[in-house]
């Protein structure tokens, strides 16, 4: 079960405000909650202090586990799904003033600029020349930071639209591609080409990528490494293990823990 994100303002309307980067903490209690598809005019950065987020965009899914952030340019269509009892900080920024790429992206956020997003989220007194500073701290600092791989290209394209969504709805659903080409009517070879046309990966790795993705969102929701095995339809636990530590480097617990520890 979903429930909406409730913002500590409910006529807050960021694109009516001047300032150059607003704040706000957004806490998720008991089950996940979600910002339906929007857009506004200034850019958003969504930090995830505790739990995970699952940001979407027309041109795919990104992910945002513990001490990282997505950057979503202004303008761009988009959700946010959070995991259950998720801590968050919405940080919006007007276009042109920080030098951040035209797209989506995931960062790790620096133990530095992780205290300026939440000092700028409990400034409420009339302290103006302090919030500018913090403020401009943090567009100084926010291009520094490193980008994560945490992203699964999506495509409008109908037939791979068709696959995406039942691999979403089942993750641990493991036909082939051979199988897959025969549900929507193509040569094994025509869709092979198709994946790696509109994604830039092969189906294999396009898939894998998926799986990484709900592995991530489920281990910052506090699910265990073999549940999400077992979720993801993985032979064994050391099966899983070896593939996520192939793709980003380290087993699950690690890279989790060198994220927090690191940020």
């Amino acid at each position: 079960m979903r429930q909406p994100l409730r913002f500590p303002w409910s006529s807050l309307d960021v694109d009516d405000r001047s300032a150059p980067v607003i704040a706000v903490r957004v806490d998720v209690t008991g089950t996940k909650g979600e910002v339906p598809d929007h857009s506004h005019r200034k850019g958003q950065l969504v930090f995830a202090l505790g739990g995970g987020v699952t940001c979407r965009v027309p041109s795919g899914l990104w992910m945002v586990p513990p001490h990282c952030a997505v950057w979503i340019p202004g303008g761009m269509q988009h959700s946010n799904l959070a995991t259950e009892n998720a801590r968050l900080f919405f940080v919006y920024i007007e276009p042109d003033i920080v030098d951040l790429p035209g797209r989506c992206c995931t960062l790790s956020i620096s133990p530095l600029l992780r205290e300026l997003i939440v000092e700028l989220c409990d400034q409420v007194g009339d302290d103006l020349a302090r919030v500018d500073l913090l403020a401009s701290v943090l567009l100084r600092e926010l291009p520094r930071m490193p980008v994560q791989q945490l992203h699964l290209p999506l495509s409008s394209e109908p037939r791979l639209k068709r696959i995406a969504a039942a691999l979403a709805k089942d993750p641990s659903d493991r036909r082939t591609l051979a199988e897959w080409s025969k549900r929507v009517a193509l040569s094994e070879s025509s869709l092979a080409r198709l994946v790696v046309r509109e994604t830039g990966l092969s189906f294999g790795r396009w898939r894998q990528q998926l799986h990484l993705i709900v592995a991530l969102r489920e281990l910052t929701a506090g699910a265990s490494v073999q549940q999400v095995s077992a979720d993801l339809g993985y032979e064994s636990v050391a099966a899983f293990i070896t593939m996520f530590k192939k793709a980003l480097g380290k087993p699950p617990a690690k890279y989790l823990n060198s994220i927090v520890r690191d940020a």
